[in-house]
């Protein structure tokens, strides 16, 4: 007959390994969040202290603490199952995040937790662990929590995180470059947290208070990855998926083109997000962002969906359904989800292109005489300079008879080797910064003189056939006022 025998894990080697889930410091520092939402927490501080010869980093919040055989629980790898359900609100999954998340970064990891005033302190320590290769956790008395750093800083409930013997933050540097690398690190942590918990920073969050979190002083502002604030971007009819039973809300969203976002919201946004590479679903559990960013393979990514997302909620208790790692940063949707999410692509992708060539036809239409003209047929698209322009004619009628074909073959050449490939590349990522016309405003008036002289050689023109010429050229797009200026006096 077959025996059963028990065994454990070494708690040395497995200790070691869960070290490398694939934590980063912003993912790791969001987990223990999720334990501080938890915990009915509006108040998150993260403090950072390099002045010490062993530096620390803690996460405090006031939440409701824990008492001490709570914390002991707590303490515990797999202190809950994922398979329990999770009360409302509840950010958790495993009962593995706090030790794994805090491992991924550090060495020594103690909480402090109070209830009522009264104060509990644990601490695993992996070099302890290494050494007696046994799952050992320290049980600390009054005297020791009070030395620690940061205890002072919790109230009469709440709770202290403290990471020290951090080996893997400072990446074996010291000194001035040291304070960079974690400075450079925050800075990441400061723009993944005001993304993550942006609805919980926003107060958006029914039941709950808005909620406060600061990284050394400094209070995060939570990032709309919808930009909803601009009156221009679109918000698409609501669809609602069902579980078992269960819904799943799903809601389209097509960011305004970047020409009718403000200075300071394009700056904002181009400095914190990449349209094209944030387009996608944004995931959310229990209004925390899970994952965002990605079609699932239905589509790639590409122009035509630059401007796209589709927000999509669902609830802790269709957690299995949708196969969320340890990490609590990757979700895949079931597949009524993702069936119904390639049918809301396909209507959006339609919407996202059409602010984009509206954009552009646009610039076609507003003269009616445009410098470039478009064409498609036979199910090829080029462009060419308009051989009719007023430019153009007056050009050809300033030149010899045999120099026509000449002018012809330039024009042809112009318009073969305009560079699309790099105007798609640089326009795509940095539009704002795609400028054709670089001219100092002593120029301007020259120019325009000299255009009015090469159009009408002195004859009869109304100021608006000479405005309509001057604007299809859009070589004094950064001048108009000085353009302006320029006619009122031609023309008086």
């Amino acid at each position: 007959m077959a025996r059963e025998c028990s065994l454990p894990p070494s708690a040395r080697s497995l200790s070691e390994s869960l070290r490398d889930l694939g934590y980063s410091l912003e993912t790791a520092i969001a987990d223990l969040i999720d334990n501080s939402i938890s915990a009915r927490a509006n108040f998150i501080e993260i403090l950072c202290d390099l002045s010490q010869s062993d530096p620390a980093l803690a996460i405090i919040d006031n939440g409701r603490g824990m008492t001490a055989d709570e914390l002991f629980a707590a303490m515990r790898h797999g202190s809950t199952s994922p398979k329990q359900p999770r009360a409302q609100g509840d950010l958790g999954r495993f009962g593995l995040g706090l030790k794994t998340a805090s491992f991924s970064q550090c060495r020594r990891l103690t909480v402090i937790s109070a209830q009522k005033g009264i104060r509990s302190g644990a601490e695993w320590n992996l070099d302890l662990i290494d050494r007696r290769d046994d799952w050992i956790v320290t049980i600390l008395e009054d005297d020791e929590i009070a030395e620690l750093p940061f205890s002072d800083r919790i109230g009469d409930s709440g709770t202290v995180v403290i990471w020290r013997t951090m080996d893997r933050l400072f990446e074996d540097e010291s000194g001035r470059k040291r304070d960079e690398i974690v400075n450079e690190k925050l800075d990441v942590v400061d723009r993944h947290l005001s993304l993550v918990f942006h609805r919980f920073l926003a107060g958006q969050v029914r039941g709950r208070k808005k909620l406060s979190i600061s990284i050394n002083g400094h209070e995060l502002e939570p990032f709309d990855p919808f930009c909803l604030k601009n009156s221009a971007t679109q918000i698409l009819p609501e669809e609602t998926v069902r579980i078992s039973s269960t819904p799943v809300h799903m809601q389209p969203y097509i960011l305004p083109h970047h020409n009718r976002l403000t200075a300071k919201e394009y700056d904002y946004y181009q400095d914190r997000s990449d349209f094209i590479s944030n387009q996608g679903a944004y995931i959310y559990r229990n209004s925390r962002l899970m994952a965002w960013g990605d079609w699932f393979r239905l589509i790639p990514k590409g122009e035509a969906t630059k401007l796209a997302r589709v927000q999509i909620d669902f609830p802790t208790s269709l957690d299995e359904s949708w196969t969320i790692d340890i990490r609590k940063s990757r979700a895949k949707p079931p597949r009524a989800v993702r069936e119904r999410l390639r049918q809301i692509i396909t209507r959006i992708a339609g919407r996202s292109t059409t602010v984009h060539r509206g954009r552009g036809r646009k610039l076609f239409d507003e003269t009616k005489a445009p410098l470039w003209e478009r064409y498609a047929d036979q199910g090829r698209i080029r462009y060419e300079l308009n051989s009719t322009h007023p430019i153009v004619v007056a050009l050809r009628n300033e030149l010899e008879d045999d120099s026509d074909p000449k002018l012809g073959l330039l024009l042809e050449t112009v318009s073969a080797a305009l560079p699309v490939e790099m105007i798609y590349s640089d326009y795509s990522t940095h539009p704002r910064q795609v400028k054709q016309s670089v001219m100092s405003n002593n120029a301007v008036i020259d120019k325009l003189a000299a255009l009015k002289n090469l159009l009408f050689h002195g004859n009869n023109c109304t100021a608006e056939e000479f405005r309509e010429v001057m604007r299809s050229t859009r070589l004094f797009d950064d001048h108009l006022e000085s353009a302006e200026e320029f006619i009122r006096e031609e023309w008086k």
